[in-house]
């Protein structure tokens, strides 16, 4: 059977593994080595130097291009790296739309260091397609798309801006990083290049920092190969077989946490504590028919606005016990944190308030133990505030 018409759950158990011929492991070994011998002065068993290539490197990027549908993938050492890798596509004056809300780590990147090199950007309210065709430049080169959004869960109509820069003439980069390729396949929408934090769910141990950058065309991808290797991007062996192991579960895991997060979200949405709740899972949340249409699942991240501010936050902080206060996400143990000091503390007071995040925002990952677990300890929490 072709690869492409095997279901998820077995491509990602089996996409990028037969890479041993002289043991017949069933896993992809680790390729520890930093360079490889030649037969002779043209010829190498396709691999030179670590840094341009490396077996078990290669086999995490085959099974990552085949669950995100692309023709190319190539991993990175962090997910900042990815990002990195193909703002390098751009030249000084280009223009970049993105929204106002993204992670916070991209809004620095974008906002002290590109504009130092001469790329341009506005940060706009990408929930309405008006907003980002209304940015639109002469020099607009590349819209970004992040959806959910990170922290507030603003759904991004990636059909629609995909419309608007093909328009422009501009291309499309969306980060998957919060639904993975198992709740959303932005290609399927017309989507350009394609961006994960490895970190997150991909990987889902919380024990490895990686990127990867998916293309679906060759033009695209010839360009970001080029640029991790001539940048010294890639991840090493380890890292790869490392998220390699994990993607095998992406698919069972993705399914626990959003029994998880569905069951958490229901319980604040009904605390008196809460003042709101941002999960595109529940039928309250502006966007949730686009979150239907262009989804397979809510997933696991969810915010949510305490009623008492930081007071009642930090509370909550201490409280919980099943919930560690930790940065990062995509993990199989719940993690929360706050936005105002932490993941967010880059952008900004203006830019933070600007994109909707306040004292009283709490960000969650919710992790795959028993939902009962993760709801009773969140209550006791709220209710001892």
């Amino acid at each position: 059977m072709d690869s492409q018409n095997q279901h998820f759950e077995t491509r990602s158990v089996h996409a990028g593994v037969a890479k041993d011929n002289s043991y017949n492991s069933v896993i992809t070994p680790i390729y520890p080595s930093s360079t490889f011998y030649w037969d002779d002065l043209q010829t190498t068993r396709g691999y030179d130097y670590t840094r341009s290539g490396n077996p078990t490197r290669t086999g995490l990027e085959q099974n990552i291009a085949a669950l995100e549908g692309g023709i190319d993938c190539r991993a990175t050492c962090t997910g900042m790296s990815a990002i990195t890798a193909v703002l390098h596509m751009f030249q000084p004056g280009d223009h970049i739309i993105a929204s106002d809300d993204i992670y916070g780590g991209t809004y620095r990147l974008f906002a002290d260091v590109f504009t130092r090199q001469g790329l341009e950007f506005s940060f706009v309210k990408m929930t309405d397609p008006a907003n980002v065709k209304a940015a639109v430049r002469p020099n607009t080169k590349c819209i970004w798309i992040e959806t959910p959004s990170n922290p507030l869960m603003n759904i991004v109509d990636i059909a629609a801006v995909v419309e608007v820069a093909q328009s422009a003439g501009a291309i499309t980069i969306a980060d998957n990083t919060f639904l993975s390729p198992y709740l959303q396949r932005p290609f399927e929408f017309g989507v350009d290049i394609v961006l994960h934090s490895t970190t997150k769910y991909i990987n889902g141990h919380s024990d490895v920092v990686g990127g990867a950058v998916v293309t679906r065309d060759k033009e695209n991808a010839e360009r970001v190969a080029y640029l991790v290797n001539a940048l010294g991007l890639g991840c090493s062996p380890f890292d790869a077989w490392l998220v390699l192991r994990g993607v095998k579960t992406l698919a069972p895991r993705m399914e626990a946490h959003q029994r998880g997060a569905m069951a958490l979200a229901e319980m604040l949405d009904a605390h008196p504590a809460v003042e709101k709740v941002y999960y595109p899972g529940l039928p309250t949340h502006p966007q949730y028919d686009l979150a239907k249409r262009q989804q397979k699942g809510f997933g696991a991240m969810m915010s949510f606005d305490v009623v008492g501010g930081r007071p009642a936050a930090e509370h909550i902080f201490r409280t919980a016990r099943l919930y560690s206060l930790a940065e990062s996400l995509g993990g199989v143990e719940s993690l929360f944190e706050y936005p105002e000091s932490m993941s967010h503390a880059s952008m900004t007071l203006e830019a933070r308030r600007n994109a909707g995040i306040t004292e009283k925002t709490i960000r969650v990952s919710v992790g795959i133990e028993n939902p009962d677990d993760l709801v009773a300890d969140m209550q006791q929490a709220l209710d001892s505030i």
